[in-house]
Parts: structure tokens; C-alpha cells; sequence
């Protein structure tokens, strides 16, 4: 969804704002003489992660130089004039959607800085979860903030520290840093990736004639025509420069942990990660939500675009046939004007429209795959109605959202999720359907080639699901103290 583009409908309520907010993409490349236009391309399969904000910055050999703009990355880097102002054979880019800090030209990323030993630009996706407390502390140290974003903490962190080189000091940066993270980072001389140690936060080495990159997905690499080399693994630092690539273990070996929500509904059906096709991944889940929650229905209709897969998988593995019964328009401008509630009303219909002919007079099995506040499910399946649907039977292809998230997903307070408020017929009663299903954890687990979840050691970060929270949030509950976590290695 794009958080740029909300529809409202003639209440005032955000048809879009009630979806899960994509969170950030990175991307980043070494040695290429097209560096930042490569970039560019990355970030445009990348988009479907931020819509706010985009931003690159390239080095030459001698200087660093940013452009950073609000807004798509088509609006401001699809020009000859933008890349010429980004010269260089290394660059690193990034697309924002805001989970920590206000929407403003001075949180886009890339952040840069002039350390003591050079220049570091720096690309997030995540969210750290005692980025506040640290934050605060530097602060109270003299530190003078430029952002309010939390990765404006690593720079300041690096900048603080006293080792000599500049990776040592990103490194000792990542020690004293806890949450989700994927970093891109650029120095005079190197690209840096690092992942949290528990790899809640995806990201991937690739190869494009024989020059590294770094980006969050594997779609990115296929934009541009780049190899995939390999995932990152949880708690590494890659080092790439001049003489190739190395790798760095810094930190004490966790087991892995990645967020379950980039295979329900980040990651762009076409990439891969960690090995599993996201659109095989979605399918699968459709296929055992038809198993744990069959509907007596007549057609299989997916709410677009993210309802696809599941819906695919459902009619599968219901017998069902798969129908295109809401049609999304994707050419709705992100600027559409509303300027009276009779125009609000339509605007409805532009992003979303029934296809009367798939539905009228038919049982329908509606897919979608999470349910936040409600609110959107409620209109989707009033339209359903509207366009003449006998019954409405709605399934979700993931289980109840019952806790928020602090890792880099925007989602609500618990007291304005609607499976934190409700039980399971209390929400089928206000969204109106005449049926409503989740998806079980098991059956998540289940799809992902799991026997089940296991509680002692969860194979993936599902606290949205379970209230099982990987991490300390020191932000939110102030527990004294912060980890440092012991190095085991520098970077060399």
C-alpha cells in the first residue's frame, strides 16, 4: 500500500491506513561506474517498502554527494540531470517509510556525516528498540542531532568511538545498538551490510559483473540483471572494497530469527528469501487456510494486490475457482484531490471497484492477508454486498494481530487492533461478513515446512501474533541498564 495515497472514504476513514505500513528498503553498490543510476533502479523494485521518501548518495574518489527527496523515487531520480549530480563508482541508496521520526527532508536517507576517519553515509531498514534511550544519552553527552530518526544514533555512535578505522568503529556502533536492523553503509574506501543478530530484517549479496551489492530483496537484483550471491546471515558484517569481499562475525552466534511478515506481506512476491519463494510462500499459507477453514462458497475473489497468492492457494486447495472480483486501479495519483465529500466518495471506487459480473448472486470466499484495525475489511466486504454477493465469507491467510510491533512495522497501539479488542464473532459481526477465519500459528509455521511453532526456540519473529517480543524494548518499558554486546572480532 502506498502510505502517500490513502483513500478515504465519505466518513473520513483511511481505507489504506488501516494495512500494515511497509517498512524501509536498502540497496548499495561497489566499483561500477553507473553506481548511483544502478542504484536508482534497485530502489524502483524496491518502492513497495517506503513511498515517502527516497534518497541516494555516491562517492567519487574525492567527494560525497546526496540527493535526498520526499516523495517516489521515480518523481525525482528517473532524470540524466539527478544522476549526474550523484558521480561515482560506489553508492548506497534508500526508501522510507517512516516508523521512527517525523516525515521530513531532514530524516531521508541516506544520513551522511564527516568522522575523524572520513566520511559515512548510512541506509536503515528497521527499527531499534532502545534507539530513544541512546539517543538521549548522547544528547546529554554534547551530541547535536540532525534528525530525529533512530539511524542517526549509528552515526553518532561510530562518530563517538575511538577506534582508528572507520569499519571498527560501525562495528562497536552495532554493539551497543538492539532491535531489527539491515544496514547499508558507505565509506571513502569501503560498502558496508550488517545485519541484526537475530535477522529479523532482510538482506541479500548480489552480483552484477562482478561488482558487489547489497540490497534488502532479490527483486532489486533482478532489475537490474544482477546475480544472487547469497543472504546475508544474522549478525554478520560484509566488508566490501577494492580487494573483494570479507565477512565478520562480530557478536556471539543466536539462532535465527526473521520476521514472518516479510513472507505474509512485505517482500515482493517475486523475491526470495532465505531461500523460499515469497509467492510460494503465500500460496502455501492460502492452501492451509483452505484446509483449517473451508468456506461453502462458489468463487475465490483476493483482495488486491497482496491477497493474490493466499487467494490462489485457497481456491486450490478448496476446489474452487479463482476470480478476479474487486479490480484495483493502479493509476490513482498519490496527489488526488478530495476536495468535497461527494468526491471523497468516489475516490472509493477509483482504487477499488467490484467486478459485479465475478460476483452477483455468488457465495464468495474473500482473502486477504491481515487484518489491522478493520476498517478496511468492513468496506471490502460491504462492496462485495453491494455488487450483489449472496454471502461473504471472509478468510485471512495469517492469524489475529493482536500486539504491535517495535522492529520496523508501523503498526497501531494493542488497544486499536481489532483482535486485541474482540473476539473471533465479535469481529465477524462489525466487518458484516457472514464468515470470518484466521489462519492458525501452527498453520503459518505449517506453510513455511514446519511441523509446527515451536514455543521453546520460534523459528521466526511472530510477536505480532504471539506477543513473543525476540528483543529488550527499552524504549517502550525502560529497563535499566543497555547491552553492549562483547566483540569477537574486528574488522581488519
Amino acid at each position: 500500500m502506498d502510505p502517500g495515497s490513502a483513500t478515504q472514504d465519505a466518513s473520513g476513514v483511511d481505507l489504506d491506513g488501516d494495512r500494515l505500513r511497509e517498512e524501509c528498503g536498502v540497496f548499495g553498490i561497489f566499483g561500477h561506474p553507473d553506481a548511483a543510476a544502478i542504484v536508482a533502479l534497485g530502489l524502483h523494485a524496491l518502492q513497495h517498502r517506503g513511498q515517502e521518501a527516497a534518497g541516494i548518495v555516491a562517492f567519487d574518489g574525492v567527494r560525497f554527494h546526496s540527493e535526498r527527496r520526499q516523495g517516489l523515487v521515480g518523481d525525482h531520480f528517473s532524470s540524466a540531470a539527478t544522476i549526474d549530480r550523484l558521480p561515482g563508482q560506489a553508492a548506497v541508496g534508500h526508501v522510507r517509510y517512516s516508523t521512527t521520526g517525523e516525515t521530513a527532508l531532514r530524516n531521508v536517507q541516506p544520513l551522511f556525516a564527516e568522522l575523524e576517519s572520513g566520511g559515512l553515509a548510512v541506509a536503515h531498514n528497521g527499527n531499534l528498540t532502545n534507539g530513544l534511550t541512546l539517543r538521549r544519552e548522547l544528547i546529554r553527552a554534547g551530541a547535536i542531532c540532525q534528525s530525529t530518526t533512530d539511524t542517526e544514533v549509528v552515526l553518532l555512535l561510530a562518530a563517538r568511538s575511538r577506534r582508528n578505522r572507520i569499519v571498527d568503529r560501525f562495528i562497536e556502533a552495532l554493539a551497543e545498538i538492539e532491535g531489527a536492523y539491515a544496514l547499508v553503509a558507505l565509506t571513502n574506501k569501503k560498502l558496508i551490510g550488517a545485519r541484526d543478530p537475530l535477522g529479523i530484517r532482510p538482506l541479500v549479496l548480489g552480483e552484477l559483473d562482478g561488482r558487489p551489492i547489497l540490497a534488502s530483496e532479490t527483486c532489486a537484483l533482478d532489475i537490474i540483471g544482477a546475480k544472487f550471491v547469497r543472504d546475508v546471515e544474522n549478525g554478520e558484517v560484509v566488508v566490501i572494497d577494492a580487494d573483494g569481499v570479507r565477512s565478520f562475525f562480530p557478536f556471539p552466534r543466536l539462532t535465527a530469527r526473521p520476521c514472518i511478515f516479510e513472507y505474509i506481506y512485505f517482500a515482493r512476491p517475486d523475491s526470495i528469501v532465505h531461500g523460499r519463494s515469497v509467492y510460494d510462500a503465500r500460496k502455501a499459507m492460502g492452501e492451509e487456510l483452505a484446509r483449517e477453514a473451508p468456506a461453502a462458497a462458489d468463487v475465490v475473489v483476493p483482495v488486491p494486490d497482496s491477497g493474490v497468492p493466499a487467494a490462489i492457494g485457497y481456491a486450490r486447495g478448496c476446489g474452487l475457482p479463482f476470480e478476479l472480483g474487486i479490480i484495483r486501479n493502479h493509476y490513482v495519483g498519490r496527489t488526488f484531490i478530495q476536495p468535497t465529500q461527494s468526491i471523497r466518495e468516489l475516490g472509493v471506487r477509483m482504487k477499488h471497484n467490484p467486478n459485479r459480473a465475478v460476483v452477483e448472486g455468488k457465495r464468495v470466499a474473500l482473502i486477504d492477508d491481515s487484518i489491522v484495525r478493520g476498517t478496511t475489511s468492513v468496506k471490502i466486504v460491504q462492496m462485495m454486498r453491494d455488487a450483489g454477493a449472496r454471502e461473504v465469507h471472509l478468510r485471512i491467510s495469517s492469524p489475529p494481530i493482536a500486539y504491535p510491533d517495535f522492529y520496523g512495522i508501523d503498526t497501531p497501539e494493542r488497544d486499536k487492533l481489532l483482535a486485541a479488542r474482540m473476539d473471533l464473532e465479535s469481529m465477524r459481526k462489525f466487518m458484516g461478513a457472514d464468515s470470518l477465519a484466521f489462519l492458525s500459528i501452527d498453520g503459518i509455521y505449517r506453510a513455511m515446512g514446519h511441523s509446527a511453532r515451536d514455543p521453546r526456540q520460534p523459528q521466526f519473529t511472530d510477536h505480532c501474533f504471539t506477543g513473543d517480543y525476540p528483543t529488550r524494548l527499552i524504549d517502550k518499558d525502560g529497563e535499566p541498564g543497555r547491552q553492549h554486546l562483547p566483540l569477537l572480532a574486528e574488522a581488519s
